[in-house]
């Protein structure tokens, strides 16, 4: 399997999400969210972010799930967990950035060429701003 180990696919909750830390080819860190989805290959990997409002949808303890869906804790948007897409609430209309992911032998792999893996759970907390305001004082 060509990719780096996120985690085993045991580890990803049935509802909830695991949390972690990938950086794109400029050494931006994006955080990225796994949840389970009834299609092959079980898992699904979503930049963790509603693009309503820029929320994030795991703020450290698991995204809301409901029905196969993610559920954006701000407006209560749903997002299918296997293609992403939302036709509901304040979100309808857009859908959530995907990240490759392959599982193989009951492990989930990165496979995006776009991310390198860097560690389980959030981005640093100190690169950007704490609230959903870019002004700063």
């Amino acid at each position: 399997m060509t990719g780096t180990k996120i985690a085993d696919l045991a580890a990803v909750p049935e509802r909830g999400s695991h949390l972690f830390t990938a950086e794109d080819g400029f050494t931006n860190e994006t955080e990225v969210i796994l949840v389970r989805c009834e299609e092959t290959p079980g898992v699904r990997a979503w930049v963790n972010v509603c693009p309503h409002e820029t929320q994030r949808l795991d703020r450290g303890d698991g995204a809301a799930m409901r029905d196969g869906e993610i559920v954006c804790p701000k407006h209560g948007s749903m997002f299918d967990a296997c293609s992403g897409d939302c036709d509901n609430g304040e979100a309808a209309g857009t859908s959530l950035p995907a990240v490759e992911v392959a599982v193989d032998d009951g492990v989930v792999y990165l496979t995006d060429d776009d991310y390198d893996y860097v560690r389980d759970g959030p981005a640093d907390e100190d690169d950007g701003p704490g609230s959903t305001s870019h002004v700063g004082f």
